[in-house]
């Protein structure tokens, strides 16, 4: 008997709070999300309530074949090809972003070294070409070509 009046009071809980929620003018939801969201906040109120929520298997962990060997992965300095999808990539830093993987996991999930690059060799020297260019990593106060400049430009009004 307490176990269905926690059991009513948790679908009345959770209904009032997807209500309330759908009645906000800043959420924005279509009719397909409605049934999951409000299932989702039954299961949340049951389990604050005390009650035991039906829980889902969760899945077992798969192991992950890669799509390409590592020596293939980084035969190329123009790109990295990608153990998940095959493809090649200048940077996998966003790709493994959009897959919710950090350069860590991926090396963890592909037996990977921890020295194992996420950006090709060649888009990395281009990028440090172009940092030394406009002088990134210079410490401060350190010689720069405009003070050389203005100096040669008063050696010029000295020696007129």
């Amino acid at each position: 008997m307490a176990d269905d009046s926690i059991d009513v009071n948790a679908v009345e809980l959770a209904t009032e709070l997807t209500i309330a929620w759908l009645g906000n003018p800043n959420t924005r939801t279509s009719a397909e999300e409605v049934p999951s969201f409000l299932g989702k906040m039954h299961e949340t109120v049951q389990s604050l309530l005390g009650g035991t929520a039906e829980q889902q298997p969760e899945e077992a962990p798969s192991d992950h074949t890669p799509a390409v060997s590592v020596r293939k992965s980084l035969a190329s300095k123009d790109h990295i090809i990608s153990m998940i999808d095959g493809k090649p990539y200048k940077t996998l830093r966003r790709h493994l972003a959009t897959h919710g993987l950090t350069p860590a996991e991926y090396r963890d999930r592909y037996g990977l070294k921890p020295d194992y690059p996420m950006v090709a060799e060649n888009y990395s020297e281009s990028r440090r070409a172009m940092a030394k260019k406009i002088g990134l990593g210079r410490k401060p106060g350190g010689k720069t070509e405009a003070p050389a400049r203005k100096r040669k430009g008063a050696e010029a009004d000295a020696e007129a």
